[in-house]
């Protein structure tokens, strides 16, 4: 088939979790298929990514947005029923772009990441797929739970015009996928069992358990500029890391990731490192002894937990991002805390019981060699978009 993928960023560098899955499935999907990527982008290419993506794709274009395209579409948003964030990533010159390339194309299928895109591809006379990847409506509806009151009202007509939104694509494409079971019984539409989980996978083939020397205690990681990773590890490092300082002096913490935001950076001193971005994650899990990510905010199936677990790293997490780990066991392949107590309790447990610690690192990488695999997972994706 000749594939057009439509992605709202360039899936390259793979420091945030649409690039990732975009990569990964472009990846796996031009082993059979002509693939045609076409990326919005609103910044300066990485000096890699060009050459990192053309050998997986028949065509890569690029369509670029600038600041001022980005003030239209979110201007275009409040006046109308598309929600900002479809509207940051509206061009009526780039969606006339597009449609010219898809013209020429003739494509067997259109696949389009994630409901920023929708405005694009929503017309368009082709077998057409659409990637809810998560929900939208319900990650700015946490937001809006834990604002400030002045921004509660934006983020409340945000979180109501996205669930419009999300409802009224539903019967746009002929397929639609999202990454979690829970995260389809959360979009609002009556059919929403209709939509396939498709789960992101890990690439075993770079995330293994390597033995070097442990210098960090505790790692968390993530895009370090992504509101619920902020709150995770403002929550990691005021909150339970300094309660376990008192048991343990010389334990020491990384917050591992990209753009870290001010306030990450603010976490900062002799114990507690903010690495910015990193060239090799895999280093980083390998030199930690524990995985913790204490997550109130966000959707979504969290890629840093299947990483760390395919490092052989004990996972701690909570039950918002432990959940959407379909089959997975607590306190067998991963440990799920509610409180506080409840993190401060289960790092001592990891550190003072050897077997615990390394039953819950032998078992959580058991699970996720096998159920999260790149090849295994695109294949339903494939099938799906053969079918229509």
């Amino acid at each position: 088939m000749k594939i057009v993928v439509l992605l709202s960023r360039v899936p390259y560098p793979l420091e945030k979790g649409d690039k990732l899955r975009a990569y990964y499935q472009i990846r796996e999907l031009s082993k059979n298929h002509e693939i045609y990527l076409v990326a919005l982008n609103d910044t300066q290419l990485h000096p890699d990514a060009i050459k990192k993506l053309q050998p997986l794709c028949k065509e890569l274009i690029i369509l670029n947005l600038s600041w001022w395209t980005h003030f239209l579409g979110l201007i275009k948003a409040f006046f109308t029923k598309i929600p900002f964030q479809c509207g940051y990533f509206y061009s009526r010159k780039a969606k006339k772009q597009f449609h010219q390339h898809v013209e020429r194309i003739q494509p067997d299928h259109i696949y389009a990441q994630i409901i920023r895109v929708a405005e694009y591809v929503k017309m368009l006379p082709y077998p057409k797929t659409l990637d809810y990847q998560d929900v939208f409506s319900m990650g700015i509806y946490r937001r809006f739970q834990k604002a400030p009151f002045y921004l509660k009202p934006i983020f409340l007509w945000e979180y109501k015009k996205l669930q419009r939104y999300e409802n009224h694509v539903f019967s746009l494409f002929d397929n639609l996928t999202i990454i979690t079971a829970i995260d389809r019984s959360l979009i609002p539409h009556p059919d929403r069992n209709q939509i396939h989980v498709i789960a992101n996978g890990v690439d075993l083939s770079i995330y293994n358990s390597i033995n070097v020397r442990k210098n960090y205690d505790l790692i968390f990681s993530g895009n370090m500029n992504y509101p619920p990773n902020i709150d995770a590890a403002e929550y990691l490092a005021k909150k339970i890391f300094p309660e376990l300082k008192e048991t343990y002096p010389y334990l020491k913490l990384v917050l591992c990731g990209a753009s870290p935001h001010a306030r990450v950076k603010a976490l900062a001193n002799e114990d507690i490192i903010v690495t910015g971005w990193v060239d090799s994650m895999v280093d980083y899990y390998a030199q930690s002894k524990i995985f913790i990510a204490p997550m109130r905010l966000g959707t979504g199936l969290q890629n840093k937990l299947m990483e760390a677990m395919a490092m052989k790293l004990p996972c701690i997490t909570s039950p918002l991002a432990g959940k959407p780990l379909e089959g997975i066991q607590y306190n067998r392949d991963i440990i799920v805390c509610e409180s506080t107590d409840d993190y401060i309790e289960a790092v001592k447990m990891l550190i003072e019981n050897p077997d615990k610690y390394h039953e819950i690192r032998n078992n959580g990488y058991q699970f996720v060699k096998e159920r999260y695999n790149w090849e295994k997972i695109t294949a339903k994706l494939e099938q799906l978009m053969s079918e229509k």
